[in-house]
């Protein structure tokens, strides 16, 4: 298990704060469910622990079925448990989170915008950003998985 480097929201207060209030207004007028299905499944993704486990248990309280959830790092193989919007969005997720190595593809964006607003698409794109901004800082400083899940708010 690897040690904890340093707490960056001590060290770094002003930014942490910024990121979090970001956190708090990217995606706000998504669907609560689907921003939690982006944020765990970039947490995944990115191998964030602390994420995973924060999104993970967010989905849970929310009343998704923890089969559902367990299903969301195959959710290409379990279509049943997700809708063509959600599906969308993922997809869209997925390839913004993967830059520069891939990029939404012309057909990505397309797929999202028969689901999703032009406003819906460029929410969902800042919550794509701000949670990699959170799985970098929590993967890259080993912030620890805490006893119970933390709930941001």
């Amino acid at each position: 298990m690897s040690s904890p480097r340093l707490d960056y929201f001590t060290l770094a207060p002003k930014a942490a704060k910024a990121l979090a209030q970001l956190s708090h207004v990217a995606g706000a007028t998504l669907d609560k469910r689907l921003k939690e299905l982006v944020n765990l499944r970039i947490s995944q993704i990115n191998g964030c622990a602390f994420c995973i486990d924060m999104h993970w248990a967010d989905l849970v309280k929310q009343g998704m079925d923890p089969r559902h959830v367990n299903a969301v790092a195959g959710w290409r193989e379990a279509p049943r448990f997700f809708s063509d919007a959600e599906r969308a969005a993922l997809q869209w997720a997925e390839a913004v989170n993967a830059l520069p190595q891939r990029a939404p593809s012309d057909a990505d964006f397309e797929d999202l915008r028969r689901h999703f607003s032009d406003g819906a698409v460029a929410e969902l794109t800042f919550a794509v950003g701000a949670i990699r901004a959170w799985n970098m800082l929590n993967a890259s400083f080993h912030t620890p998985v805490p006893e119970t899940p933390y709930a941001a708010g």
